[in-house]
């Protein structure tokens, strides 16, 4: 659905007008296009301590224009050298508060100087792997750092913080082709830990190239959005719907060349019936099926409550359970579970929605230590206002409101949530495990 305000605030009239009322004025995000080559088109800059000198080994794959703060070569000098359209700056080396001032000197000259839809990074170590008090509070105040500089970020531009594991610098390649790029426009002010990773990436332009993904609920949506971004990055994917959905899930098969399986996921035997339908196993699990059913606590009727943790709690559960029994899930597999922000900070008429969604973070978070020997990742996804035919169907007052409150200003898309999911499911990506990324433009809920 068109978002018809920034269509006005970004003509000619609209931004003169709402820039004299004040009036927020979001701006359209860049998003990756087929047929792009590099994850920066622009210029990168670098800065901060010694994790840099790892960034610098691969950064002429990410972009040509690589700068750096005072140096003799590549020197980038506020208000004379380039928009910046990438940054990357090294916090790891912060010990103690009278160094925090450097993120202050680092960041405000360039903050007039950013490019439209500019990707910004800091990089740290995890506070709770610290065990100076002094370093880990230092750590810590990164994250209070980053997540409001990214609500003070214009144009389009995100800002998220890197918390790198020991043996973990071999994985910045794959987090940054991701967070530096358009790829990752609807998500801002996260916080994501990294650590070591044996299974590479081969081939940056088809990172799932081999790989076997199930996606669950794919017949139309963010579900048809995702299997669609698998088998552009080289996955071969398989699509599973309810049976009453199967012409569409058809129709998308077709014009992907992808399996179709017609189940229902809660069915009895649905374990039984899904493993039977994948015999060469899976490397990629994607829950992305869900319904509503919304009433406040006081009108909710058993029905509602039953039918919403049913599909959205207990199938993903059951499932991935069956899969893994079987070893059906192959070693080093992907799992990503499709929450939302209402799971995190709760959502008036949604206390049956909100659990699952909230019980599917649980779960990503007690199941990851349990699988790490297996080398399977387990995340989740946590999308905000997304725009899709559900949300183009909410009341316009509460449509408008869940498009602006959010440091962007505005709805993401299927793609956005799609793409968060593809990087996920990268080998590489077994880096991320036990989290949950939220794709929401920074929204004001739950922040």
């Amino acid at each position: 659905m068109s978002d018809r305000y920034i269509d006005f605030a970004n003509s000619s009239l609209g931004h003169r007008l709402v820039a004299a009322i004040g009036l927020p004025s979001p701006v359209r995000l860049e998003r990756w296009q087929a047929g792009r080559l590099r994850p920066v088109e622009g210029a990168l800059l670098l800065g901060g301590g010694a994790l840099v000198s790892k960034v610098q080994a691969f950064a002429n794959r990410l972009t040509d224009a690589i700068y750096t703060y005072g140096t003799e070569t590549s020197t980038w000098i506020p208000g004379h050298g380039p928009k910046l359209k990438a940054v990357v700056f090294d916090a790891s080396d912060l010990q103690h508060t009278d160094q925090l001032k450097q993120l202050r000197e680092f960041f405000q000259p360039l903050l007039k100087n950013l490019d439209n839809s500019a990707h910004l990074v800091i990089l740290g170590r995890a506070p709770e792997n610290l065990s100076d008090p002094f370093a880990a509070s230092a750590q810590r105040a990164l994250e209070g750092f980053s997540r409001s500089l990214a609500k003070e970020l214009r144009n389009g531009g995100v800002l998220q913080l890197l918390y790198v594991g020991d043996g973990a610098e071999d994985q910045l390649e794959g987090a940054l082709r991701f967070f530096l790029s358009p790829k990752s426009a609807y998500i801002s002010g996260q916080v994501i830990r990294l650590e070591a990773c044996t299974t590479p990436v081969e081939d940056w332009t088809r990172p799932l190239a081999g790989r076997k993904a199930l996606v669950t609920g794919a017949a139309r949506g963010i579900g048809a959005s995702i299997a669609e971004t698998l088998a552009r990055d080289g996955a071969e994917v398989i699509l599973l719907d309810v049976p009453q959905a199967k012409a569409d899930l058809d129709a998308l098969a077709a014009r992907l060349g992808a399996r179709t399986v017609a189940l229902d996921i809660c069915a009895e035997d649905a374990g039984n019936q899904l493993i039977e339908h994948l015999p060469e196993g899976l490397d990629i699990l994607v829950h992305n099926a869900g319904i509503t059913r919304d009433k406040t606590l006081a009108n909710m009727t058993p029905e509602y409550w039953d039918a919403v943790l049913a599909v959205n709690l207990n199938a993903p559960q059951v499932l991935t359970q069956a899969l893994l029994d079987s070893g059906t899930l192959h070693d080093n597999a992907r799992v990503v579970l499709l929450a939302s922000i209402s799971g995190i900070a709760g959502n008036r008429g949604q206390t049956n929605y909100a659990a699952s969604k909230a019980g599917l973070i649980g779960l990503a978070q007690a199941w990851a230590p349990l699988l790490k020997e297996r080398g399977i990742s387990i995340n989740a996804v946590a999308p905000g206002f997304i725009e899709t035919q559900m949300t183009a169907h909410i009341p316009f007052a509460l449509r408008e409101a869940g498009r602006r409150m959010s440091s962007l200003g505005q709805g993401g898309l299927p793609q956005d949530v799609a793409e968060a999911v593809a990087w996920l499911g990268q080998p590489g990506s077994g880096a991320v495990s036990g989290q949950a990324l939220r794709v929401c433009g920074q929204s004001l809920l739950g922040a």
